[in-house]
């Protein structure tokens, strides 16, 4: 899909700040059902692919806006997963999931596999999951394994964009690397595998790093040259267009910048009814803001 600029519309609903109109239950006293809440998330979500696939070719799903209303929310998750890839999106798992051997295993087959049940049909699993790199790399080799067999992609946790990262994350190593660069390097191994490795140049094995450290982001592109990084942090969490450029390559390619709460909300800024119209708005905006920084 060409739609002008590498940027990702992350879409982490929030029942309480739905459109009114979509919240079943909104005016109990006792809050919606499980199942009502999860039915609304969905149909909000349906709602934010049909605005912005004109204007973003990938998506990122925050699984755990869904996973707090159990197994209603579980399958409205994967439900909207299928969907996005049905309409020719490229879906990024939000699932940051992280755990050793064999329960790293049955991570990567449950959030990142095509489902192989026969009453399932054709369900489709998410194209790439983001999972967290801190357990070291026999954690991180059963979702490249999986990642691998079935030509999908992985970005692990490096450097993220909330306050609280820089306390572990900036904190210096005996050699003088940051705990950051030094998760950058084991990336940078792990993902230089001939295997993992595409015909552009890039690994399947991207990286986290958040658009908020913009003090680190060139040494951290420079430690994972064949990482495509996926950026989070523009808008709502104060990232800006101008500390971006650090995050491509001189070819500018390498990076997917990430939009969620600024696009998906964008209805509470201007009111009205027409919330999907307000949210399209809102992607073309992003759109056409990374798209002109990266103009030669």
């Amino acid at each position: 899909m060409q739609t002008g600029a590498p940027v990702c519309v992350g879409i982490d609903p929030v029942y309480e700040r739905l459109p009114r109109s979509l919240r079943a239950g909104a005016d109990s006293a006792d809050g919606p059902d499980a199942r009502d809440a999860a039915d609304a998330l969905l149909k909000f979500s349906l709602g934010v692919l049909d605005a912005v696939r004109e204007h973003v070719p990938c998506i990122k799903i925050q699984s755990a806006c869904f996973e707090r209303y159990l197994w209603p929310g579980v399958e409205a998750y994967h439900k909207l997963v299928h969907e996005a890839r049905q309409r020719g999106l490229i879906v990024i798992g939000d699932a940051k999931r992280g755990d050793i051997g064999i329960s790293a295993a049955h991570y990567a087959a449950g959030c990142l596999a095509d489902p192989a049940f026969a009453d399932l049909g054709t369900m489709l699993g998410p194209d790439a999951l983001t999972i967290n790199a801190y357990l070291g790399p026999d954690a991180i080799k059963p979702f490249i394994d999986l990642a691998t067999e079935q030509g999908k992609g992985l970005f692990a946790l490096v450097r993220t964009s909330n306050p609280g990262s820089d306390t572990l994350q900036s904190a210096k190593l005996d050699d003088g690397q940051t705990v950051a660069q030094a998760t950058a390097r084991m990336l940078a191994d792990l993902g230089a595998a001939p295997r993992l490795v595409g015909r552009s140049g890039y690994s399947l094995l991207g990286a986290v790093v958040g658009a908020t450290k913009p003090d680190d982001i060139a040494a951290l592109r420079d430690a994972m040259p064949q990482q495509i990084l996926l950026v989070p942090g523009f808008g709502a969490q104060g990232g800006q267009a101008q500390d971006l450029k650090a995050c491509f390559k001189p070819d500018r390619t390498g990076a997917v910048i990430t939009a969620s709460r600024s696009v998906i909300y964008a209805y509470e800024k201007t009111g009205g009814d027409n919330w999907q119209g307000a949210v399209e708005s809102a992607a073309k905006q992003f759109k056409e803001q990374v798209a002109s920084m990266l103009r030669p």
